[in-house]
């Protein structure tokens, strides 16, 4: 059970024993030490090639636009995990969303004013438990539910290492468990050549995918093919309206209730400002 500190501040213990706590990015240096943490991992564990301007640091034009949601050990007071949330109206001032890099989304485009996109999830070596993405979940469903948006919509990755078989093995056998239903209409810019690979690998779902599909989430595209990342990205979607009352009430019902609905967007001059320092 979630408990509180003394200064009010609700916590979680995960499976190793450590006090976990919530919170949005409120300072440049709160969203520096997640953009730390994703270097960590998609490119010194994952082998990722993120064009870096900054050394040991990836940031990208999106960052700026987004509420940044982090998971922080109480006794270190280190990131530990992290998500970033694009709200439609910033995608709008932006011109576009990650998902528009990567797939064509205009059969999208009479739901975009109620979809929030989810990205550059994470979380460090050693808190990859069911404790830490259940917060980070718990997380996003005060920011949907606080903001009134019906739809979630996000990349959720599978490496390419053994060159897409396991990608493609694993998307044919989740479309073919996916009911049938309405054609959403998005496709990848750079698709991954189903056609040519292995499609009949036993392959377990990385817990992204597996959380999207617990809340009843679906695949609505075929997956992309991100070279410079070295995965497949899987389009996931999430409708609320649609999620079962069971997991509405773990999506919604297990957040703190003093996590607020959205912490202000970092301002973008002083963000650029505060990388070129860092750069230099």
């Amino acid at each position: 059970m979630p408990h509180t500190n003394d200064t009010g501040t609700h916590m979680r213990m995960n499976e190793s024993g450590t006090d976990l706590r919530i919170e949005f990015a409120a300072t440049r240096q709160d969203l520096l030490a997640a953009q730390r943490l994703r270097y960590q991992v998609f490119a010194e564990e994952f082998g990722a090639d993120l064009g870096c301007q900054i050394p040991g640091v990836d940031a990208d034009i999106f960052d700026a636009y987004c509420d940044h949601l982090l998971v922080r050990d109480r006794q270190s007071l280190e990131v530990v995990g992290t998500y970033r949330m694009l709200r439609p109206e910033q995608a709008r001032a932006l011109g576009c969303s990650y998902a528009d890099s990567e797939f064509d989304l205009s059969g999208l485009a009479a739901m975009r004013p109620w979809m929030a996109e989810l990205g550059r999830s994470c979380v460090a070596p050693g808190y990859r438990n069911g404790a830490t993405i259940r917060l980070l979940w718990s997380g996003i469903g005060r920011f949907i539910q606080s903001r009134g948006y019906r739809y979630l919509i996000g990349c959720a990755s599978v490496s390419t290492r053994d060159g897409g078989h396991a990608a493609a093995s694993l998307y044919t056998t989740l479309l073919a468990h996916q009911s049938s239903g309405e054609t959403w209409g998005a496709r990848p810019h750079k698709r991954l050549p189903l056609e040519s690979l292995r499609c009949d690998l036993e392959v377990a779902a990385p817990p992204l995918i597996k959380g999207y599909l617990r809340c009843g989430g679906r695949i609505i595209a075929e997956p992309a093919w991100d070279t410079a990342f070295g995965t497949a990205d899987f389009l996931m979607m999430l409708d609320l309206s649609t999620m079962s009352p069971r997991y509405a009430r773990h999506f919604f019902g297990d957040t703190p209730a003093s996590l607020p609905a959205h912490a202000a967007v970092i301002d973008r001059d002083e963000y650029a400002m505060d990388h070129e320092a860092i750069a230099a």
